[in-house]
């Protein structure tokens, strides 16, 4: 069963080097567990989804110019995550200011084929469809 996510659930991307925790801004003045739940929308880069730490992307063009640089050998470069859509399917039965919350089933991508994916919810208790 699924979990409502909250602003520290923990994310993990696949092409990324370091765990991020999800920033929810209490815009929608709903609570799960003590702090604010998300929504399919919290997926702004920098300011819901952050860095997570370095980036092994082969599509990403800092990735392309640290491996050109270093004569094809694959370097990381710092990740700074472009998420092009909203999180993926979100809940079908619980909304927060009508739109689906984000649940731990839910994944985004990243424009340099990263699958961002919810490794801990932040909650314990608030399970939803």
């Amino acid at each position: 069963m699924a979990q409502v996510v909250n602003s520290s659930g923990t994310l993990t991307c696949t092409f990324g080097m370091a765990p991020a925790t999800l920033v929810v801004l209490p815009l929608n003045r709903t609570v799960a567990e003590g702090t604010p739940a998300a929504t399919i929308m919290d997926n702004v880069p920098i300011m819901n989804i952050p860095s997570f730490g370095m980036c092994m992307a082969p599509a990403n063009p800092e990735v392309i110019a640290a491996t050109s640089a270093a004569m094809g050998t694959p370097t990381p470069a710092p990740c700074l995550p472009v998420i092009p859509a909203p999180w993926a399917p979100g809940s079908p039965t619980v909304f927060i200011g009508g739109i689906p919350a984000l649940n731990s089933m839910s994944t985004c991508n990243c424009a340099w084929g990263g699958v961002i994916q919810v490794s801990f919810a932040g909650t314990i208790k608030s399970n939803v469809s």
